[in-house]
C-alpha cells in the first residue's frame, strides 16, 4: 500500500548559537537527537535546512553603526546623500540607517509610495486614488504628504515610519529632508550622490541613476563588502539581508557557506547511511494577502544548498489528469492510470498541459518558504528544519 503521509516539515530545536560554534557538529547532533527521540526516521532525499541567522552568528558576521558610517563616508563623500527606496523595518533597516546618517551631513530620504518594495504600506491605495495622486510621476514633499495623508501608522507595528526614520537621522547628527517618489531619478534634483536601498530592483535603479547623471551611486550590496576595523562583512551582498542585533550593531547575511552544507551532508551520510540534502534559508518568498507584505527582504531565499536541490519541480497536475485524460475512470482504475502516467513522465514537463498550474519556482525558493513558515521568526527555538517526503509523488510506496 502507498504511504499515506506526504510532505512533513518539522522544526528541530538546537542550542543558542554563538560566534565560533561548530555548526557541522551542532546541526548533525540536533538531527540525530531527534532521531533518537523517535521523531524522525532518516530517508534518502530528506532535507535538512538551517536558518541564515545561525550561520551568520556562528561566523561572527556583525558590523557596528560606526563601521557602516565609515564605509558610507568613504564611498559617498560624507556630505549630502540621497537615501532612496529603503524598506520600512526597524529590524531590517533602522540600524543600517543610523550608520548611513552618521556617515553624512545631510540625508535626503526618498520613500516609495504607496508601499515599500516588500509591501509595507505608507498610505492606503484607495485614499491615494481619491486624492488624485499619481504614484508614477508625482513627487511629494513631506508637507504635501502630511496635507494629503496625515500621520499614518503601520497596521502591525503601530509605527509612523516617516517620523521614525526622520528622528533617527537627526539623533545621529545629520540633517534630514523627506520626499516621496517612485522614479529614482527624482532624487537627482536634491543630490547627485545616492545610496539605493532597494533589494530586488537595485541593478535597474542604479543603471537609471547613472544614465541620468548621478555622480556617485552605491547600492546596499556595495556597503560593508570588506572588513572595516575588523568588522564582519559580506563580499557579495554587503548590507543586504542584515538584521538588527543590538541598537548599534547588525548581523550581516552569511558569508559563503557552501562548504558548510556539503560538510553537514557528508557527516549525516556517515552517521545514517542516507543521502540527505542540506540548505541554508532566509526569508521565504510569499505575499500576505491581508497585510500585503511580500516577505522576501533577503537578497536570496537560499545562499547555499547541496546539488540535489538545484532546479524546479517536475510535476503533473493530478486534477488535470483526473478531469481530462482519465475523466471516464474512477476508483482503482483511475488511481492506476494516474500512477502509470507519473511513472512515464520525462525529464521536463515545461509547456505540457498536464503540468499547468504547478508552481513555477525554484526548489530552493519553495523549500525555503516552507522552512521560514515552519521555524517562524520568534521564540520557537527551532532554527533547524527537517523535511520528509518533499520529493515523493503519488507513486511512492
Amino acid at each position: 500500500m502507498s504511504r499515506m503521509v506526504g510532505t512533513v516539515s518539522m522544526g528541530i530545536r538546537a542550542p543558542i548559537i554563538r560566534s565560533g560554534d561548530n555548526l557541522v557538529e551542532i546541526v548533525t547532533a540536533s538531527v540525530l537527537e531527534a532521531v533518537k527521540d523517535g521523531a524522525i526516521t532518516v530517508r534518502d532525499r530528506d532535507v535538512v535546512a538551517m536558518t541564515e541567522a545561525i550561520v551568520a552568528r556562528a561566523q561572527g558576521n556583525y558590523a557596528s553603526v560606526e563601521d557602516i558610517a565609515a564605509d558610507v563616508k568613504a564611498k559617498l563623500g560624507g556630505e549630502t546623500i540621497g537615501v532612496i527606496f529603503p524598506i520600512l523595518s526597524r529590524n531590517r533597516f533602522a540600524i543600517c540607517l543610523r550608520g548611513i546618517a552618521k556617515g553624512a551631513k545631510k540625508i535626503v530620504l526618498m520613500l516609495s509610495y504607496p508601499s515599500d518594495e516588500v509591501g509595507n504600506h505608507l498610505i492606503d491605495e484607495d485614499v491615494m486614488d481619491e486624492k488624485g495622486v499619481d504614484p508614477y510621476k508625482d513627487v511629494l514633499s513631506l508637507e504635501r504628504y502630511r496635507e494629503l495623508f496625515g500621520y499614518t501608522t503601520h497596521p502591525f507595528t503601530g509605527v509612523d515610519y516617516v517620523d521614525y526614520y526622520s528622528n533617527l537621522i537627526r539623533e545621529c547628527g545629520a540633517e534630514v529632508e523627506v520626499i516621496f517618489a517612485n522614479d529614482p531619478r527624482a532624487i537627482l534634483s536634491y543630490t547627485k550622490n545616492v545610496l539605493s536601498c532597494d533589494i530586488h530592483t537595485r541593478a535597474r535603479t542604479k543603471r537609471r541613476l547613472i544614465a541620468a547623471g548621478a555622480e556617485k551611486v552605491f547600492c546596499l550590496d556595495e556597503i560593508m563588502t570588506a572588513s572595516i576595523n575588523g568588522s564582519g562583512y559580506n563580499e557579495t551582498y554587503g548590507l543586504l539581508g542584515s538584521n538588527k542585533s543590538t541598537e548599534d550593531k547588525v548581523k550581516l547575511f552569511p558569508r559563503p557557506c557552501q562548504d558548510l552544507v556539503e560538510a553537514i551532508q557528508a557527516k549525516l551520510l556517515a552517521e545514517t547511511g542516507k543521502h540527505v540534502e542540506v540548505m541554508v534559508y532566509g526569508d521565504g518568498a510569499f505575499k500576505d494577502p491581508v497585510g500585503k507584505i511580500w516577505e522576501l527582504a533577503d537578497p536570496v531565499v537560499s545562499p547555499a544548498y547541496t546539488a540535489g536541490l538545484e532546479g524546479t519541480p517536475n510535476e503533473l497536475k493530478l486534477k488535470y489528469l483526473a478531469d481530462n485524460d482519465f475523466a471516464a475512470l474512477s476508483g482503482e482504475a483511475l488511481r492506476d492510470a494516474i500512477k502509470n502516467e507519473i511513472k512515464k513522465k520525462d525529464g521536463s514537463l515545461v509547456g505540457k498541459m498536464a503540468a499547468q498550474g504547478t508552481t513555477p519556482r525554484r526548489l530552493t525558493d519553495l523549500i525555503g518558504s516552507l522552512c521560514d513558515l515552519t521555524s517562524g521568526s520568534g521564540d520557537k527555538g527551532t532554527p533547524i528544519v527537517y523535511i520528509q517526503g518533499y520529493f515523493d509523488n503519488y507513486t511512492t510506496e
